[in-house]
C-alpha cells in the first residue's frame, strides 16, 4: 500500500511512526493480545525513559517503517503488534522486554531493528543477557588501563634489574677490595 492510497486522517499517524523509526536506535516488535491496560501501563514504566511502547497498526507502520528506509520489519508485523521505539541503549529496553514477558507471558517479542540490524526474537533475548553499554565500557577501560600498566611494569623490568645487577657486582668488587677489575691482558704469542 503506497502513501497516496492512506485516508487523509491516518496520514498524521504514518508521519508521527515514520518519525518515530528515524529518531530510534532500535525498533522491538511484540504481539501484546491478553495484556490489559494497566499491564501496559507497567511495561512502558519498565521501559523507562530510553523507549516508548506503542500500540501500532500493521498496515500504517510498515509504510512508516519503508518510509524511514527499513524494510525488514514486515516479517514482525502481523496479528496485534505494538513496538518499543527505543532511543537510548538497546540491552536496556531488551532487558525491561524480556523482564516483563517472564512476569507476563502474553506478551511475545516477534524481533526488531537494532542499530540498522534485523533481530529475531532469539537474537532480542541474547542482547537482553548482555551487560548494559556503560557497563560494558567501564569494563574495557578498566582491561585497557591493567594492560597499560602491565606494560609499563614489563618496560621497567630490565631497566630495574640491569641497576639491581650493577648494585650488585660494585658491591662484590668492594669486598674484595678493590682488586683489579679490568679485563686480563692478552699475552702475546710466540
Amino acid at each position: 500500500m503506497a502513501r497516496d492510497q492512506i485516508a487523509p486522517d491516518k496520514i498524521a499517524a504514518v508521519n508521527e511512526i515514520t518519525d518515530k523509526f528515524r529518531g530510534s536506535n532500535a525498533a522491538v516488535v511484540t504481539a501484546y493480545t491478553g495484556l490489559s491496560v494497566a499491564q501496559l501501563k507497567e511495561l512502558r514504566r519498565a521501559l523507562g525513559d530510553n523507549a516508548q511502547y506503542r500500540v501500532v497498526k500493521n498496515t500504517l507502520t510498515k509504510i512508516a517503517a519503508k518510509e524511514a528506509g527499513i524494510n525488514e520489519l514486515d516479517e514482525f508485523l502481523t496479528g496485534s503488534s505494538a513496538v518499543a521505539f527505543v532511543t537510548g541503549d538497546p540491552v536496556e529496553a531488551a532487558k525491561g522486554l524480556r523482564d516483563f514477558a517472564k512476569e507476563n507471558p502474553a506478551l511475545v517479542i516477534k524481533g526488531g531493528i537494532v542499530d540498522g540490524a534485523l533481530y529475531g526474537a532469539d537474537d532480542l533475548k541474547k542482547l537482553a543477557d548482555l551487560e548494559s553499554r556503560e557497563v560494558l565500557l567501564a569494563k574495557l577501560a578498566g582491561g585497557m588501563k591493567a594492560s597499560m600498566a602491565k606494560a609499563a611494569a614489563t618496560f621497567q623490568a630490565p631497566l630495574s634489574k640491569f641497576v639491581r645487577t650493577a648494585d650488585a657486582l660494585r658491591s662484590k668488587v668492594e669486598e674484595q677490595g678493590g682488586a683489579d677489575t679490568t679485563a686480563p691482558a692478552e699475552t702475546e704469542s710466540e
